[in-house]
């Protein structure tokens, strides 16, 4: 083999040894960005799951075992806190109150939002850029500067300390929300599948409810849950525009509870209501974990 043979031998080793460097580089950094995230997302893991334990334990508990020994078992496992926190400080009856202003609010606000992000994102019709900058407008305003004239204005309607007054506020407050998540949602479906709707004569509310509805299955979900959240755990207006203690939902009992009691609280009890408060928004998110793992392309292929 003569020698500029043997050098090109040489360089195209060197060219073809280059990359495989970079690979094994690359594949270095991605397993210690890997290995950093699974290390802070455990820490955050058990930051969220340890104080929701402790809590499901000490709502076993008596205030003496409470102080006595915070992070021991319960000598004795029973629901007597569940019971006397359902029962004797009145969780049950705001439990049901919260689920159905909670629920009226919730199904009202998807279905009145996904239809106003529909018509927006689908259709040029005039002021709907206009309508649009208004809804993300009441992103920006904080409700507790709304409380004086929602007030006087739920008062003017006889609707003040009374559930419907809470669902159609919860709903004022989180229709901008749902609007401009799912605007941009409807705006990226294709409009093929919208144009074969018609073609096959499907009327326009036909269309939306079943053919561009299902597609938005993924969005629909999530916004649902991110809703139900923020509904559920509302403190401010029904705190400031339902002062009737039979409309009480749970966030106003668990803040009237805590507070009437004084120094003489129940510890157990009080765990006990919160985790009633907290249990159904954990059965919520199991239930509709699986619908946040679609996705625009698995709908329309359904």
């Amino acid at each position: 083999m003569s020698t500029d043979t043997r050098a090109a031998v040489t360089i195209d080793k060197g060219k073809r040894s280059a990359p495989e460097t970079r690979t094994t580089k690359s594949t270095t950094g991605d397993k210690v960005v890997g290995g950093v995230s699974h290390v802070v997302m455990a820490i955050w893991s058990l930051i969220v799951i340890l104080p929701m334990v402790w809590t499901l334990i000490g709502s076993f508990k008596t205030t003496k075992e409470i102080f006595a020994s915070p992070f021991g078992l319960p000598a004795e496992w029973n629901f007597n806190n569940y019971v006397s926190a359902w029962v004797d400080n009145n969780f049950g009856g705001m439990f049901v109150n919260t689920v159905i202003v909670v629920g009226c609010a919730l199904v009202l606000v998807m279905v009145l939002g996904a239809m106003c992000a529909y018509v927006l994102a689908r259709f040029q019709i005039p002021g709907s850029r206009v309508i649009y900058y208004l809804m993300l407008a009441g992103l920006t305003f904080p409700p507790f500067l709304a409380i004086v004239p929602l007030f006087f204005i739920l008062q003017g309607m006889g609707l003040l300390n009374t559930l419907p007054g809470l669902i159609i506020t919860y709903v004022a407050f989180a229709l901008p929300f749902t609007v401009f998540f799912l605007f941009s949602f409807f705006k990226s479906l294709p409009y093929e599948i919208q144009e074969a709707a018609y073609v096959d004569g499907a009327s326009e509310w036909r269309t939306f409810f079943q053919v561009m509805l299902p597609m938005a299955k993924p969005g629909m979900a999530a916004i649902a849950i991110m809703n139900f959240l923020g509904l559920w755990n509302q403190f401010i207006l029904p705190i400031s525009l339902n002062t009737n203690q039979d409309n009480y939902v749970l966030s106003q009992g668990m803040a009237s509870y805590a507070s009437s009691a004084g120094y003489a609280l129940d510890f157990g009890q009080m765990f006990a209501a919160v985790m009633i408060t907290i249990i159904p928004v954990l059965i919520v998110y199991i239930l509709f974990q699986r619908q946040l793992q679609g996705s625009v392309s698995q709908g329309t292929s359904k």
